[in-house]
């Protein structure tokens, strides 16, 4: 197994023990790596970057690299008058002292620091879990928010442009076998009329960047409740993790995905579309806990554009997942036949209960704000 062989090739001392998969991402191939010597052990997480979604792994690498780095030394500089011990993975050098290794096939592989005795949840439990997510997120972007975004590759060119997903779902549209797939499925003709209904909503937080009223920052660019820490011990939040889309963006995109992913209680999996809504006590419970890391560095343009972000980014996954359900399922991993389908049912009507709320959401805000 190549993954064994390459997980020795990391600045870690030990010998191999075991190597498991874990995780269910829609991305990278993830392993927990364990090397042991006569008298410790040693875990990290192995994953091979897929190039099929990260172009140019060097500067994803490089970007993981430079934020981390300087993330660890605010958490330091911070840590005496902190309520908690923050964590965030540490790239760990391969034995030639690059940040990744390349395989025999071309392939790029990273090792990262594991967050101890702490645990990642599929779905918010509970308000204070609701809290301890936006918490995480709203310090993580504050200690990040002096990094300059010159220092970063876009290494995701076009990802959360909601305008741009929406012109290839255009192209992908015209296909003939987008168009059998309409003919065939009533559902599928439900969702593009969905579509359709809110076409002129989907340039509003590019639309407010090129007014100049949003700015780009370093953003995580994958906030998902999954990707939350949360201390075995204090049960308070501890570090985010998966940082490989770590790039300039709007703090809006972070936002607005940690709410679609938290504050939904049935999760993204669901087919039972009664159990899909946007739950305000989390959201009340998110937004505190955001808030009270992240008021400093937000403007008051900022912070009106928050209720959007939640949702557009609810209306552009679910779009992003009937593109690829028309397209073939040619970018998400599937494990049955329409799942995409599915997966686009769920975050558009997560996307209907927020527009539902809008009124109590904008009040939680400007009461948090």
């Amino acid at each position: 197994m190549i993954a064994e062989s390459i997980a020795t090739q990391f600045d870690i001392p030990g010998r191999l023990v075991a190597l498991q998969p874990i995780g269910a991402g829609n991305v990278n191939d993830t392993y927990r790596v364990i090397l042991r010597t006569t008298f410790s052990e040693e875990q990290f997480i192995l994953q091979r970057i897929n190039r099929a979604v990260f172009k140019d792994p060097v500067a994803v690498m490089a970007n993981m690299k430079a934020v981390t780095d300087h993330a660890h030394r605010r958490i330091e500089s911070e840590a005496d008058h902190a309520d908690r011990i923050w964590q965030l993975p540490r790239v760990i050098p391969a034995k030639d002292g690059a940040d990744y290794v390349v395989d025999p096939k071309g392939e790029c592989w990273r090792a990262l620091s594991m967050i101890a005795s702490s645990t990642n949840y599929e779905k918010v439990s509970e308000p204070e879990h609701a809290a301890e997510a936006g918490r995480v997120l709203g310090h993580f972007q504050r200690i990040i928010s002096d990094f300059p975004t010159e220092g970063l590759a876009d290494t995701l060119p076009g990802f959360h442009i909601t305008p741009g997903y929406l012109a290839s779902y255009d192209r992908v549209l015209a296909a003939p076998e987008a168009q059998s797939r309409l003919a065939a499925v009533s559902e599928a003709r439900r969702l593009a009329k969905f579509v359709e209904q809110r076409r002129d909503f989907v340039g509003v937080l590019e639309s407010a960047k090129e007014a100049g009223e949003l700015c780009l920052r370093p953003i995580h660019g994958d906030p998902k409740i999954t990707n939350v820490m949360i201390d075995d011990f204090t049960g308070k939040g501890t570090a985010i993790v998966d940082l490989d889309t770590v790039k300039p963006g709007l703090i809006h995109y972070d936002f607005g995905d940690a709410v679609r992913s938290g504050c939904n209680p049935a999760g993204e999996e669901t087919s039972d579309l009664s159990e899909v809504y946007l739950d305000l006590d989390l959201f009340e419970s998110l937004v505190r806990g955001y808030l009270a890391e992240a008021r400093g560095f937000l403007t008051e343009a900022d912070k009106r554009y928050l209720y959007d972000s939640v949702r557009l980014i609810a209306f552009e996954l679910g779009l992003r997942f009937f593109t690829d359900y028309l397209a073939g399922d040619v970018y998400f991993k599937v494990n049955y036949e329409a799942q995409n389908l599915n997966r686009a049912r769920v975050q558009f009507a997560l996307c209907e209960s927020i527009e539902a709320r809008e009124g109590k959401m904008r009040g939680i805000l400007e009461r948090n704000a």
